[in-house]
């Protein structure tokens, strides 16, 4: 049973989210929870619990948080990740992003399909840089790093 059963978002300190982020998130942590791939792989001789997982997610000092436990609520892994690789994709997705949601009030199908066309290649370099920071440390499918990396965008510019 490797995969995440449980995500929560520590956005406390984040001004309240706009609808665009609101639906984003929930359609993240829905597709999320109903299909990843999410291990911990062996390190030195020390046994990993097994999953499914509770994974708690935040960002603390500049740093993205990954809170991992059991389904018992066992502590499991904990890792930090710096946030300055993934930067610029968040403010370039989250700029494609309003233009993708300014289209679709206006514009023809056509250009509305070319922007999100490039959201989506933003968006899996994210889950790209994402799957490469999270090695060694956990492993993901492209999928579940996409759905990751939608969940960063969210805590990374909150409102």
């Amino acid at each position: 049973m490797s995969r995440i059963s449980h995500i929560e978002l520590d956005d406390s300190n984040l001004p309240p989210p706009t609808p665009e982020i609101e639906q984003e998130r929930k359609v993240a942590i829905y597709d999320l929870l109903e299909e990843n791939v999410f291990t911990l792989p062996k390190r030195d001789e020390r046994t990993v619990p097994e999953g499914p997982y509770r994974v708690g997610l935040s960002i603390r000092d500049k740093r993205l948080v990954f809170d991992v436990l059991t389904e018992a609520e066992d502590k499991a892994a904990e890792f930090h990740l710096s946030l300055s690789p993934f930067r610029q994709v968040v403010k370039d997705y989250w700029q494609i992003c309003e233009s993708y949601f300014d289209a679709v009030k206006t514009m023809p199908p056509s250009q509305i399909e070319t922007i999100d066309m490039a959201r989506r290649g933003i968006h899996n370099e994210g889950a790209r840089i994402l799957a490469e920071r999270l090695e060694g440390k956990a492993e993901v499918d492209n999928d579940t790093a996409r759905r990751l990396f939608t969940l960063v965008c969210v805590l990374h510019f909150g409102g």
